[in-house]
């Protein structure tokens, strides 16, 4: 009909970058996904230790290794990823949160990323410095090294030790985005989820 106005086609997508309905801007929804792709691995990846370590030697207990060191090293992969990414991407400028917690939460994020390259690294050159082979969920295999003890047991006491680290900065991230949810309620975990509500507005 004349003057009439027909729309054709798929809607526009949602722009790369947005913001909260708090205003807050978000992160890259390829952030988002390497960021929770992270999270799910790194609650995996600790169990499987656990129990492994706990089972008598039997075929479980080979399996178990296999699965913790195979996400492991997709941990490594995903965390290379994510550097490059961010180097790439820059993170959004950060809300107007007190100076403090500001420096605390960059301190913990790149402590997370430093534990996450050590603790694969560490636990592969403790397996290969063994002479053993690195099977990466039975799709591929990663070559040993020439056996040495020393070094051995130096990859050994970083990967022991390590796991402290991983527990204690978890457990501050964790605490913090509670904190940031139920205490001063600013909407800061919104920025790091997709947006929910269809709004495509681009941040400034």
């Amino acid at each position: 009909m004349p003057g009439s106005t027909v729309k054709t086609g798929r809607p526009a997508p949602l722009p790369a970058t947005y913001v909260t309905a708090s205003g807050l801007p978000r992160y890259h929804p390829v952030s988002q996904a390497l960021h929770w792709v992270t999270a799910a691995l790194a609650l995996a990846v600790l169990p499987l230790a656990w129990v492994a370590v706990s089972l008598p030697p039997a075929p479980a207990k080979g399996t178990l290794f296999v699965l913790h060191k195979s996400v492991g090293l997709t941990i490594l992969a995903i965390v290379v990823l994510r550097i490059v990414w961010r180097m790439v991407r820059p993170a959004p400028p950060d809300p107007q949160t007190p100076r403090l917690l500001t420096l605390i939460g960059r301190v913990n994020h790149g402590l997370l990323y430093a534990i996450f390259l050590i603790m694969p690294v560490s636990g592969y050159l403790l397996s290969a410095l063994s002479g053993r082979d690195t099977p990466y969920f039975w799709l591929f295999t990663i070559p040993g090294l020439t056996k040495d003890e020393g070094p051995q047991k130096i990859a050994e006491s970083i990967h022991l030790v390590g796991q402290w680290f991983v527990y204690a900065l978890v457990l501050l991230h964790i605490a913090g985005t509670v904190w940031h949810l139920v205490i001063r309620r600013d909407g800061l975990l919104e920025r790091m989820l997709p947006v929910q509500d269809g709004r495509g507005s681009r941040a400034d």
